[in-house]
C-alpha cells in the first residue's frame, strides 16, 4: 500500500501532535514524521502548562506521541529529509521511506544553539537550561550564570536577574553588549558538577564560580529548512512566516510551533497546532483541493 495521506506533519512536539489530533478528529488521515529529538528534552521540569502539573519535557512530549497513536494517527519514526510539491501532491523523503500527502505541516521545532564547553551537555536537564521564560522560577534565591553576550543574552538575564539571588553574565571570551551587573569576560574550560546537577564554572585562568543553574543563551537556529526549500518565506532568524491560519505563502504547506515566528513557549506551540488543525479540516473537506 502506498504511503499517502490526507496530511503529514514533520514534528512530533507540542505543535505537531496538537495538529494531528484536530485534523485527525476532522476525518483527515493523518500522519506525523517524527525522531524524537526535541527542544522538550532539554527541559528538566514543567510546571506553567496548563493541566500538567510537574513533569520532565520528555515525559510530556512521550505523552503527546502516545496519545496521536492511540487516536489512529500514523507516527513514523524517522527523520524528514527533504520535501516538494508538485502543486497538488506534497513528498516526503525520510529515513524510513518515502511518504505523501495532500497538505502538508512543518512542525520542526527551534534548536537552541548551545556552545562548545566541557561538560555542559551532561547537565543538560540538571542544572543547564535554554529558557528563561520557562526555568527561571526554579531558582528563585539562587545563585545563576548565563552564557551569553549579545541581545538574547540581555533578553534571558534580565528575565532571570528579577527572580535568582545573584546573576552573573559569562561571556566566555566575548565582549557584552549590554551593562550587566556582575560580569564574567574570562573563556570558560568547563561545567562543574555537584550532586550529579550542575554545581559551577571553571575559567581558563583556572579560577571557579560557583553556581545552582546555567542558561545557555547563545540564539535560536532557525528550524524552516524543509519549509524554505519548498519556497516558504521566513524572517531573518530563519522562523517561518505565516498568515493566522498557519499557512506560509505556498498554498498548502503550513507550519506551526516553535518553527515560527514568535514566543517559544509549549502553550502558543499548542494554539498553533490547533489553529492548523481546523485549518486544514476547512481546507480538505470544506471546499479545499482534493
Amino acid at each position: 500500500m502506498e504511503n499517502i495521506y490526507d496530511v503529514i506533519i514533520i514534528g512530533g512536539g507540542p505543535a505537531g501532535v496538537s495538529a494531528a489530533l484536530y485534523a485527525m478528529r476532522g476525518g483527515l488521515a493523518t500522519a506525523i514524521i517524527h525522531s524524537g529529538a526535541s527542544a522538550l528534552h532539554r527541559a528538566e521540569r514543567i510546571e506553567n502548562y496548563y493541566g500538567s502539573g510537574a513533569l520532565s519535557g520528555a515525559d510530556l512530549y512521550d505523552r503527546g506521541i502516545e496519545q496521536a497513536r492511540a487516536l489512529g494517527v500514523a507516527v513514523i519514526d524517522g527523520q524528514a529529509t527533504f520535501a516538494q510539491t508538485d502543486g497538488e501532491v506534497f513528498t516526503v523523503s525520510a529515513t524510513v521511506g518515502e511518504y505523501k500527502a495532500k497538505r502538508l505541516v512543518v512542525a520542526t521545532g527551534a534548536a537552541r544553539k548551545t556552545v562548545d564547553i566541557a561538560g555542559l551537555k551532561d547537565y543538560e536537564g540538571k542544572g543547564v537550561s535554554y529558557c528563561a521564560v520557562c526555568d527561571a522560577f526554579f531558582y528563585r534565591k539562587k545563585r545563576v550564570g548565563v552564557i551569553g553576550a549579545g541581545e538574547f543574552a540581555e533578553h534571558e538575564y534580565s528575565a532571570i536577574k528579577n527572580v535568582a539571588g545573584a546573576t552573573y553574565l559569562l561571556t566566555d571570551g566575548e565582549t557584552p553588549s549590554f551593562t550587566a551587573d556582575n560580569v564574567a569576560t574570562d573563556r570558560i574550560a568547563r561545567v562543574i558538577g555537584r550532586d550529579g546537577r550542575v554545581g559551577g564554572v571553571a575559567f581558563e585562568d583556572g579560577t571557579e564560580l560557583e553556581l545552582d543553574g546555567l542558561f545557555v543563551a547563545v540564539g535560536v537556529l532557525g528550524s524552516g529548512a524543509i519549509a524554505k526549500s519548498i519556497g516558504a518565506f521566513t524572517d531573518v532568524n530563519g522562523a517561518i512566516i505565516t498568515d493566522e491560519k498557519g499557512m506560509t505563502n505556498v498554498a498548502g504547506l503550513y507550519a506551526a510551533g516553535d518553527c515560527t515566528v514568535g514566543v517559544k513557549q509549549v502553550g502558543k506551540a499548542v494554539a498553533d497546532g490547533m489553529t492548523v488543525g481546523i485549518a486544514l479540516i476547512n481546507d480538505l473537506k470544506r471546499g479545499g483541493k482534493k
